[in-house]
């Protein structure tokens, strides 16, 4: 018997229709395509080689860069195009080919000045961690996940489906591990299509709030995690929040109550769609590859890897996560994770005593 008709009725003028547009593909299809994929020219290159040399020279910190100092005459101008396909199209960007002599030669200061600089045209960056870090480092720290204060990225463990707590994130390959370690992409808006279609009493289940643990980075005046649904419908957009492992670790607080058998078939049902290779897609960033992906309507994931046993060789990438003022309108529950709702304002993690930096090591 099929999975409709052993569902149970339910409500439709609740939940959105099926939702159409660029933003609800499917992998096999966007992977046959390399529309997605912006291939950098020498004369960009050499705008980008020329701005990192004379933003170097000032001495000033990285991580308050802003796009005044690092101009890029005509990187910018498909800098703005790539964002808007980001944001109101595909949801996905890949710019191909940041090579220049301070990534061949290790120079981790240069190539942090060039990544925030190519960031600082895209929004502004945010505090990936309680320590403010605006550059993050997506490297093994030889930790585990099972501790509640380790954040995912900082292990060789496959991440999962989940997305990230800003409205884009961009990440810059600067070392590949020696096997694995896949970047994984898929459609949000698919995931809810997929499931209103087959189980609407499940996909309803989703719009409705959830506790997601905060991995002890609390904001001033909050509790150690926030209560927002997978999925919000606001202003005729559909706009995701996941992390299913640490929704399932806020539940060692004593305030927050058992997932439901409902809750739980729910989401065991959005994890089983996101990793159908019929909707999932995935990709091998290489050395000057950046990716751009909306949170809002994609899911992103990295396969477990092994690194190299050389620790100058190991998988290494750095991280902004961004906010640019042209991105959607959230819903007023948002406030909880962003902090604001203002475009170009929001996002990230603050605690008390947080100081915005950039650091050039993992930590």
């Amino acid at each position: 018997m099929s999975s409709e008709e052993t569902a149970p009725s339910t409500d439709l003028s609740q939940i959105p229709a099926q939702i159409a547009g660029p933003s609800a593909w499917y992998g096999p299809a966007m992977a046959q395509s390399d529309g997605w994929i912006e291939h950098l020219t020498p004369a960009e290159l050499e705008e980008v080689e020329a701005a990192v040399r004379r933003f170097a020279e000032t001495g000033e910190d990285p991580a308050r860069m802003r796009s005044e100092a690092f101009p890029l005459p005509s990187l910018a101008a498909r800098l703005r195009r790539v964002l808007a396909e980001v944001l109101d199209g595909r949801g996905f960007a890949l710019l191909r080919g940041l090579r220049g002599a301070w990534l061949d030669r290790g120079d981790l200061r240069a190539a942090a000045i060039a990544f925030l600089g190519i960031g600082s045209h895209l929004g502004s960056a945010r505090s990936q961690n309680a320590r403010g870090h605006v550059l993050g480092h997506v490297k093994d720290l030889g930790l585990s996940s099972h501790d509640p204060s380790v954040r995912i990225y900082q292990t060789r463990e496959r991440q999962t489906f989940h997305t990230d707590s800003c409205d884009v994130v961009a990440l810059l390959c600067l070392r590949t591990a020696r096997a694995g370690g896949l970047s994984a992409l898929v459609s949000s808006v698919t995931l809810y299509n997929e499931m209103r279609r087959a189980r609407p009493d499940l996909a309803e289940a989703l719009f409705a709030p959830l506790e997601t643990d905060r991995r002890g980075e609390v904001p001033a005046g909050e509790r150690p995690y926030f209560h927002i649904p997978v999925l919000s419908w606001h202003t005729q957009l559909l706009s995701a929040v996941y992390q299913r492992q640490y929704i399932e670790s806020a539940r060692r607080f004593p305030d927050v109550p058992p997932l439901t058998a409902r809750q739980i078939e729910a989401l065991d049902l959005f994890d089983a769609l996101a990793n159908d290779p019929a909707l999932h897609m995935t990709m091998e960033l290489r050395p000057g590859d950046i990716q751009l992906v909306h949170n809002h309507t994609l899911l992103h994931d990295r396969t477990a890897f092994e690194d190299w046993p050389e620790p100058d060789r190991r998988r290494h990438l750095l991280r902004l996560w961004l906010a640019p003022p042209g991105a959607r309108p959230l819903p007023p529950v948002f406030r909880e994770r962003f902090g604001s709702l203002t475009p170009g304002d929001r996002g990230g993690i603050v605690v008390p005593g947080t100081r915005l930096h950039a650091p050039l090591a993992p930590a």
